[in-house]
């Protein structure tokens, strides 16, 4: 699934939504509420799944976002970069004198699609969300292109993020959809 090019954010949108997380974070470290925003541009209201990566020296510090749109886009960006900074369980919460050198990373994702044969997924450039029963996982298109997993690598680790067998992507109960995502970030402020 590649992105529409009705999809594709422009630059300057992309630089108002990295500006617009980065204030989200600060004002949470001030105790203040999330910014008041109006969009200039009518595609940062329209409702999109996206995800909030933080990384400090190349290293994940935070990432959690929603697979589906729920909100204006805008509005997801802000809240998702406050969980990632605060929220994400699998670090402590950000430190304020760390936030000038964590790299702010957006992937703003497509509609999910499933798939009907494993041969459907373009590694690098999907992501993937494998389901079955109560139990979900995500990766985002990016995971595969930094590790330089193949197809099935990418599959296993899928399964073991939703807590399955790393084989299970071959049980037919369980469902595979794919995505992409336009995925941008800003260096550090310093």
């Amino acid at each position: 699934m590649f992105l529409k090019r009705s999809d594709v954010l422009s630059k300057a949108e992309q630089k108002i939504l990295l500006k617009l997380a980065r204030k989200s974070i600060a004002a949470k470290f001030s105790g203040r509420e999330l910014p008041k925003f109006k969009s200039p541009f009518h595609r940062l209201e329209e409702t999109r799944g996206v995800f909030v990566t933080l990384k400090k020296e190349n290293k994940l510090r935070g990432c959690i976002g929603f697979v589906m749109g729920v909100k204006p886009l805008y509005q997801t960006v802000q809240e998702v970069a406050a969980a990632s900074a605060f929220q994400d369980p699998r670090f402590s919460p950000l430190k304020e004198d760390e936030l000038e050198d964590t790299v702010i990373e957006i992937s703003v994702m497509t509609a999910l699609r499933k798939i009907s044969s494993i041969k459907m997924i373009k590694v690098k450039r999907d992501g993937l969300l494998v389901k079955r029963g109560d139990s979900q996982g995500l990766l985002l298109p990016q995971v595969a292109r930094k590790n330089n997993w193949k197809r099935q690598t990418f599959l296993e680790h899928v399964c073991l993020k939703a807590g399955l067998d790393k084989d299970d992507w071959k049980n037919p109960d369980t469902e595979i959809m794919t995505f992409s995502a336009q995925i941008f970030e800003e260096p550090p402020q310093r």
